[in-house]
């Protein structure tokens, strides 16, 4: 394969059809291994491909057994490591950028099945009526037990308006449900924003992306035209898988003081080891100039809520850990998803990569989110009655040999009883709907609302809440706080 490798440093959630990635484009030689080559173990290695080459039933090509050999090496290490074939890294590419040929949903594994987390806005898949929750059987005629995420995820791309047919197992329905469904670019647009009420705006990032820090700006610079005075900001993270690097700091450098740490990483390379500031090195990227130049001098001090769920994960994790640490944001929402890694893609032919965990990162005060996430100074959930779907997401403390966190101990979600789950999953499924983030019946966004304008904040119980070192838990001494706070006032 030879010596020198491309690098590609990237922060992302790996679990999605499209993947979320940073990367930052540079080249360098890729260091010698410290240690000498296992002898013993290489000539193994060859002896089980030479007996396979010789005695298996039927001819097996040799490409397609080194790339089986160098996948399973690197997909044993952690759930975010992978071998890219030349399809899944240009994907990878394209994803970067906004765009991709495809369905439009965000998926996992649960059960051998491909379970949907949520379906992209205005996509094929959106489109289709696909929910989050959806159990995805069949592609085409063929059964996805068996079939690894990566592998169902290759079925699902494709080249524009061709179709592909789904079977659903979808949890009210007693029948399994088939719906055909064409692929698409998918040209996501990351930033939306509106003037939800007078005096207070609405800002969503779905996805962090190239574009993303310039689209922001543009943005801000709207509402801020359409009032000048904004009373305060509503920054919507929710179900935020993660993006690129570049971005998620030029988000945070929007609202933070100008120069100071965004986020850091740590690992064995000295490359991995490095700080990243609110300065226009670290986030313009391809774009001349700095995008957040022409931002109004009050987006710095407009009191600002974040919105977080389990789906939020990665570089959405960054962007409210810095806001978080800075005290610039009140966070609220449910428990994020918990990926503090950094993944470097190691370019090894023209069209092909290993993408390989190098790092940890953390927060400005040092914090590791990695399998732990954050969490909110509020914990609401979804809606008035529970949390919806979003209970049901795996987070990354769920994941088989996920990495685990260096600063402090995992805690564990307790174990259900299945019967009690599966009727909990039926009930849950006949009185959902898909949620409109943004709109008059987002019960988060109203509580924000109420946060900004010094109202009440109906609060739930934390199911699944780390205590921090003081003894306690962050959200409820926050609830405490802001309860003492509203009782002073009525007094």
């Amino acid at each position: 394969m030879g010596s020198k490798f491309k690098n590609f440093s990237l922060i992302g959630l790996g679990m999605v059809a499209g993947v979320a990635a940073s990367m930052q484009f540079s080249a360098m030689a890729q260091k010698n291994a410290a240690s000498p080559l296992p002898v013993e173990e290489l000539r193994q290695l060859a002896d089980v491909f030479g007996l396979i080459k010789s005695d298996y039933v039927e001819p097996v090509d040799d490409s397609k057994l080194l790339s089986e050999a160098i996948s399973g090496m690197v997909g044993s290490l952690d759930p975010h490591s992978a071998y890219l074939d030349k399809k899944a890294f240009k994907e990878l590419k394209e994803g970067t950028q906004g765009k991709f040929v495809g369905l439009g949903i965000e998926v996992g594994m649960e059960d051998g099945y491909v379970k949907i987390i949520s379906p992209i806005e205005d996509s094929p898949a959106y489109r289709a009526g696909l929910k989050p929750g959806d159990l995805i059987t069949r592609l085409d005629s063929v059964p996805v037990k068996g079939l690894t995420l990566d592998d169902a995820v290759k079925k699902m791309r494709g080249e524009p308006n061709t179709k592909i047919t789904l079977t659903i197992a979808r949890k009210n329905e007693d029948k399994p449900i088939v719906v055909t469904i064409t692929r698409e670019l998918i040209k996501q647009q990351s930033v939306k924003a509106k003037m939800v009420e007078p005096g207070y705006a609405w800002l969503r990032i779905s996805q962090f992306q190239e574009p993303t820090v310039e689209d922001m700006a543009k943005k801000i610079q709207t509402l801020y035209a359409q009032d000048p005075s904004i009373k305060g900001l509503v920054l919507d993270l929710r179900n935020d898988p993660g993006g690129v690097l570049p971005g998620a700091v030029g988000v945070a450098a929007a609202f933070l003081p100008k120069d100071v740490p965004v986020v850091s990483t740590n690992g064995q390379l000295p490359d991995s080891k490095a700080t990243f500031y609110a300065k226009r090195e670290f986030y313009s990227g391809r774009v001349s100039g700095d995008p957040l130049a022409k931002l109004p001098e009050a987006v710095k001090n407009v009191p600002m809520v974040v919105l977080v769920n389990t789906g939020s994960a990665s570089a959405s994790e960054i962007v409210a850990g810095a806001l978080q640490d800075y005290k610039r944001a009140t966070i609220i929402g449910t428990q994020s998803f918990g990926k503090g890694s950094v993944q470097t893609i190691r370019q090894i032919s023209a069209d092909t990569a290993v993408k390989l965990t190098t790092a940890r990162y953390y927060t400005p005060n040092g914090r590791s989110i990695q399998a732990k996430g954050i969490v909110p100074d509020f914990n609401v959930e979804e809606t008035a009655d529970g949390d919806g779907f979003n209970s049901l997401r795996t987070r990354e403390s769920d994941l088989q040999k996920h990495l685990s966190n260096d600063k402090e101990a995992e805690s564990t979600r307790p174990k259900v009883d299945e019967l009690e789950e599966e009727q909990r999953l039926i009930a849950l499924a006949k009185k959902s709907k898909p949620l409109e983030y943004g709109s008059k019946d987002d019960y988060q966004l109203a509580q924000a609302l109420n946060h900004l304008k010094g109202l009440p904040v109906k609060v739930t119980e934390p199911k699944d809440v780390h205590e921090n070192k003081e003894g306690g838990d962050k959200s409820e001494k926050a609830e405490k706080a802001d309860k003492a706070d509203k009782s002073d006032k009525k007094k």
